[in-house]
């Protein structure tokens, strides 16, 4: 089965994850690419295959959010800007958070994305996040 890859940056870091894709244009290739908005535009210009989903703000990084609580992301690059208050930080602090939550591989920034796609795990088929059991929170009462 094909790796499936979210890519998503906030509009000063597009540039950025354009030049990202294009260095590893092979490697993502042979990957499902899910994106949110103009960043899916602008990498569909480099790859042939990739899902677009809303603009963050209006719903992408939700819908992100969904793929990966339902097991169909399997990495997250995301070239966020520390330099620009976002108006919909209250959805990306969500997402971010859903990648902890199922221990989806998650890179910010270049070379951690670089780490992470030259990882001999990245090829690896049989390798499975360790999942936490967060059923205790699910049994706790609601006051």
């Amino acid at each position: 089965m094909k790796k499936r890859i979210a890519l998503v940056a906030h509009d000063n870091r597009k540039k950025d994850l354009v030049e990202w894709v294009k260095h590893n244009k092979e490697i993502l290739k042979d990957t499902t690419v899910f994106a949110t908005g103009t960043t899916g535009k602008l990498i569909a210009e480099e790859l042939d295959d990739v899902t677009r989903l809303k603009s963050g703000p209006l719903g992408g990084d939700q819908q992100l959010g969904a793929l990966i609580a339902e097991g169909k992301i399997d990495f997250m690059i995301f070239f966020w800007d520390p330099m620009t208050s976002q108006p919909h930080d209250v959805d990306v602090k969500a997402l971010l958070r859903m990648t902890v939550l199922y221990n989806i591989p998650t890179a910010c920034n270049r070379s951690t994305a670089d780490f992470m796609i030259t990882s001999s795990l990245f090829d690896d088929k049989d390798y499975k996040p360790i999942l936490k059991d967060y059923s205790i929170y699910l049994d706790r009462e609601v006051v």
